[in-house]
Order: C-alpha cells, then structure tokens, then sequence
C-alpha cells in the first residue's frame, strides 16, 4: 500500500438480503486528507461509513484502514455517527472522561487533550453544563472532542453538522481543517453541498456507486458548463421563456434553468452564446433584464447534472390544488376576518395585502428574552427566510405568530385577522411544519395522512387525491402501510411536508424542512413551494442551509432576539461593506493561523485549498497580507476578489452585531 494512503478502499460490496447497498466501490484517502462523500438519500454513504468504522462486515472486497482491517483499526479510528450519540444527562467534562476511559487515554494524557479541544472548540467555560443544555452546534463540537480525546489518526464523520446553524458550521469546519493539518485523516458524508465544497478531493455517490471522485476544480471542469446568474423583475414569466422544452436540445445552448428568490441560475454550454440567447428570448416577450452575471458553477450544479444525466432526478408532480391563495378574500370572506367585509359586500383585500404580520413582538422566559421587539410584513404570494445562530429566537417567533405559545407583548395579524388567533377556524388556514418530525412514529405512512387530512378538515372526496400526490412525490407508492419511524430522515421530512400542505393552507410555516434532505429532494421542495407561493401562499420558512435560502424573496437575520437585517439575497450581499477575498497560499493552514492572529478570526475561513478573506478596507488590508505572508514564507499563488455569499454575509452582520466595536 502507498505510505500516503491511511485508507484504501477496492471492489467494495455490501448486500442486505437481496439489496446491494453498495456496489464495488474504489478509493483511496491520504494521510491528513478531508474527503467527502456525497449522495442522495440511500445512496450507501452510511453504509460504507458503517464498514470502514469497523461496526459490520463487507460482503466483498477490500477495506484497509491503516493497513489493517477496519475492526482491528477502530482504536485508532474515531466515529460520529449521523446520530447525537453523547449522555445529554452527562456534562461536557463527563462526556469526555467517559470516551477517553472507553479509549484507555491516560490522565496525563486526558487532561492536555480536554484542554486543547475544548479550546478549539470554544467550550472551555461550558465544561460543567450538561449537554442536554446545548445547541446543536455545541452538541456536535463535543461529539468531535469526545471523537479526538483518543488522538486518532482516521476521523469517521457521517453528516456531522445536520441542523447546525451557520455560525458553528464554519467554526466546526475550520476545526477540522486544524485538525487535518496535524495529520488526521477525515472522511465525512455531508448533504451541504456548500460546505462539502472545503473538503479536499470529494466523490459523488449514488444507487451504491460512486461515479466521480476529483477536487472542487476539476469536478466544476468536468460539468463543461457555466453559469449566468439572470436577475429579471418577473422571474416567474422569464423562467416560463427560458424553461421551454419545446425548443430542441440541439438549438439551444442552455441547458438548465433554477428560480431563486430574486434571480434565475442559467447554466449554458457557453457564457457569451448563452448570454445572447437569453437576452433574445427574453426580449421577444418584453421582459426587461436589471443584470446578467458570469459566476463559478457550483457543487449542486455538478451533483444535479450527473444524477440527472443518470435519471435518478425525482419526477416533479404539480400539487393538486383546487383552490388559489391568491384570491384571498373569499378566504377572509367566508371566515368573517378583521376589517373585512363579509356577506355579498367586496372586499379590497387582495394579494399584496399582509398575511403576517408582527409589531414590536416579545417574548420573555421568566427573566430571558427570547425575542425582543420583532416586526415583521409578508404578503401572499412572498417567500420569507428568517435566518439566525441557535439560539436568535426564530422558532419561538414562528410559535408565537402560529398562535402555539402566546406573545409577552406586541401584536399579530394573520390572514387579516388580529384577535383569537388560536381558533380552530384559523388554523385550518395555516400550514406548520416543525423543527422536529411532527408525525406519529408509531403510526403508518396513511394513517399519519389520513389524520392530518382530519385534523386540517381536508374534505372526504379530495383526501385520495392529496394522499396519492403526498405518496408519489415521495417515492413511496405501495409503502404506505410502513411504519413512520422507520424512515430515513429524508424521507420523513417529505411526508411531513406533504402533511402539512394537504389541506392548500393561505399561510405555510416552514422550520427547518429540509434538514437532513439530499440536494435533489431539496430543489423538488423548493419548486414545490415556489408552486404554493406563485398561487398566492405566504411561506414564512426558516434553514441553517444558505444556499437554499437564497430561494427567498426576502429575507431577515435575527441575532439574539433581534431582526438585525432585512431584504432580498442580492440587497443583503449588496449592503456588506468591504470585499471578500479568495487567497490561494501554498501553506493553507499556517496561513489561516497566521492571518486569524492578525484581524479578526471570523473574517478568515479556509475552503478546501484556499482562504476567504472578509476585509472592510481591501485597498490598505490587502497589502498588509501580502507582507505578512511573505514575512512568514509563505507563498501567494493568486489573489481574487469573489462576490459574498449569503453565509458570508450572514456570518459577518452577526459577527458585527455581537461585536459592535468592529468597523
């Protein structure tokens, strides 16, 4: 075996009874390498995770890990499972004496790693809180130290930051980069296809197989593609022009069309070519264009084509609506709303009117403020993204407007209603889907449906048909009579979505849905709730997952408590001050480390081989780098400005409000 390669993987096979989970897969991970393993839900990333941690047997091939087999190997090897596997009973300090006895780390030996780790992580001054007391970020930080106590040379990480908010997920990755620079190798499965993007080299899994393996550069090379980001005022109309499949392959050089909140991602076969067309066909239907911007193709956009070049994209079926939201006032109507005009009288609600509405909105537990002073606007037919750390009071918010806890003070409106927001009648207008799976475990697919479709008062002759589209948009037509509990969480997450929206509710509450969700199950929600939207449904939704936020119409950050930040993706991006750097060094660690000395350690991430710089004043700052680096010999090999990404910019107006001394 190559000395470099600390893992070795050849003609790989796992059955289970007639199912082959895994298909003779190839590849190898060298010494102090982070490498990603992609995939769709049920593409056999865990199970290969399963075998190379040791936990169960191949039933072919080769697996070499430190070359020996992996269950000789699991004592240099540490794993976190995709499940929270810590004592929440215990504390931080008794999470971690507890691993360290499993793994017979001496005392000496315990008490300098407690110390480096929980450094790094940031968890020194929690070490007596229990972990049933921390967030998700914290939860997940933990795990790795109590992965790391035992000092191993093989880290195992099986979707690590599910449900971790933005902030911890870039500190947590920033700690694996240390990590890998002290020679640990790590291989981590991921359904972020953002922040699979640091990892060194990264193969696309999926049905068992993997099909490409490459770093982030050739993996965008080999899509042959690029993208044009098309900003339009009528995204709907220009993407109905640009999406036209009666236009033959052969004549057109565009080849994929996605509506996000305030733009169109375009990806063509040729930017300049690409560029002309649209602006051909959008002009033939009077559409006026504000923008049209060449940027890098991303890692979703590699994934989508190989899955779909493959047919594995799951079929898109149109939601059987028989009702539009965007006739609001016979909704109001009927219900007999606030202010509104009821009877045979009109009424001038319409679908710019406000569908929730918040102001000066509070919560306080006890002494605490969870939420302090909000004011919200969404009207029909928005998508809003409210964004936050854990913790900033976006769940407590969304409680609190669906009526399931009540304010401390403020006032709501909801569908044109501001009293008795809790009847019966109200909410059978409005659509909630939780942070945690709201189904009943212990029930089967059809009889969580078929109560959800009682509960929501779904009308008996139209129950079949929303049942039938909730099962076939979820694949799982003749699995219906499955317990829930037994689903993937992927899974889970499409049926409760499908339960929640059953009933075509005028407002639909969103909290988290697509955690945990592959990337192609992902872009089927969103074109689902772009459909609900586009028929006049106000959608107030809540991810860690900025990339998808970019979805949004508009959008606000809240940090402890506090809407700090409000507007469209692009108006946000827009409003940082600065420029944000990419640095390419030939020493990526030391220079991160170096660098985070010298500013603000938030404003330094390392993305896979490179660095990104958050710099208020590039024109002084970035010659001042450039000496520090070559100070400390460490070599530029280029130095770019790139445009801020939402988790840039949502990282940086947190960082600025927590630290209001920072320029």
């Amino acid at each position: 075996m190559n000395d470099h390669h600390v893992i070795q993987v050849q003609g790989l096979y796992k059955r289970y009874g007639k199912l082959l989970a895994v298909k003779g897969i190839n590849f190898t991970v060298q010494r102090g390498e982070i490498f990603g393993l992609i995939g769709p839900d049920g593409a056999g990333k865990t199970t290969t995770f399963h075998i190379l941690g040791g936990v169960m047997d191949a039933s072919g091939g080769q697996v070499k890990i430190l070359e020996k087999s992996p269950r000789d190997a699991r004592i240099l090897s540490g794993y976190l499972t995709q499940q929270f596997s810590l004592y929440l009973d215990l504390s931080i300090d008794e999470n971690l004496r507890y691993s360290a006895g499993l793994r017979q780390v001496p005392a000496d030996l315990f008490q300098q790693r407690r110390r480096k780790y929980l450094q790094l992580m940031n968890l020194q001054q929690f070490a007596d809180r229990l972990a049933g007391q921390l967030s998700g970020g914290m939860k997940q930080k933990l795990a790795l130290c109590c992965a790391l106590i035992a000092q191993p040379e093989v880290l195992l990480l099986d979707e690590p930051t599910t449900g971790v908010d933005p902030v911890s997920r870039r500190e947590f990755w920033d700690v694996l980069a240390t990590v890998a620079s002290e020679g640990v190798t790590i291989v981590v499965a991921t359904p972020y296809l953002d922040e699979a993007e640091r990892c060194d080299r990264i193969a696309l899994m999926y049905e068992g197989q993997i099909q490409e393996i490459g770093t982030l550069s050739q993996l965008r090379e080999s899509l042959g593609l690029q993208r044009l980001e098309v900003r339009t005022a009528n995204i709907e109309a220009a993407e109905a022009v640009l999406h036209d499949e009666t236009i033959p392959t052969q004549q057109t050089s565009i080849v994929d069309v996605q509506t996000f909140g305030d733009r169109l991602d375009v990806l063509v076969e040729d930017a300049t070519d690409g560029e002309a067309e649209i602006r051909h066909r959008l002009s033939q239907q009077q559409l006026e264009i504000n923008s049209i911007q060449i940027a890098d193709p991303t890692l979703e956009n590699v994934f989508v084509k190989r899955l779909r070049a493959a047919g594995k994209e799951p079929e898109f079926i149109p939601f059987p609506r028989h009702k539009d939201c965007r006739d609001v006032a016979c909704y109001v109507s009927a219900q007999g709303g606030d202010g509104v005009k009821t009877g045979n009288q009109s009424s001038s609600l319409s679908a710019n009117s406000i569908a929730i509405g918040a102001n000066d909105l509070k919560k306080l537990f006890g002494e605490f403020q969870a939420v302090k002073g909000v004011n919200l606007e969404i009207k029909y037919g928005d998508i809003y993204g409210l964004l936050g750390a854990n913790g900033a009071g976006k769940t407590t918010t969304i409680k609190m407007l669906c009526g399931l806890i009540p304010a401390t003070s403020g006032t709501m409106s909801l569908a044109g209603q501001t009293h008795n927001l809790r009847s019966s009648k109200l909410r059978r207008r409005i659509g909630y889907m939780s942070q945690k799976f709201t189904l009943y475990d212990d029930l089967t697919i059809i009889q969580n449906l078929e109560f959800y479709c009682g509960v929501y008062g779904v009308p008996r002759r139209l129950r079949p048909t929303k049942i039938d589209w909730v099962l076939a948009t979820c694949g799982l037509v003749g699995k219906e009579n499955i317990l829930t509990g037994r689903l993937p969480g992927g899974w889970k997450q499409r049926v409760a979505f499908g339960a929640s929206v059953m009933h075509e509710p005028e407002i639909l509450f969103l909290d988290e849905p697509t955690s945990g969700v592959d990337p192609l199950a992902r872009r089927q929600f969103w074109r689902f709730i772009n459909q609900f939207a586009r028929s006049g449904t106000a959608v107030l939704v809540t991810t860690h997952y900025l990339e998808e936020a970019e979805q949004c119409n508009r959008m606000g950050f809240m940090v402890a408590g506090e809407v700090v930040a409000q507007g469209s993706p692009s108006e946000i991006k827009a409003a940082q001050p600065g420029q944000l750097i990419e640095v390419v060094t030939d020493q990526t660690q030391n220079a991160s480390n170096l660098l985070k000395s010298k500013i603000d350690s938030w404003r330094v991430s390392i993305f896979g081989d490179r660095l990104h710089l958050v710099l208020d004043h590039p024109d002084g700052e970035i010659p001042q780098v450039r000496s520090v680096l070559d100070d400390a010999g460490i070599k530029i090999e280029s130095l770019r400005s790139i445009p801020f990404s939402l988790e840039d910019a949502f990282i940086g107006i947190v960082q600025r409000t927590q630290s209001p001394s920072v320029d």
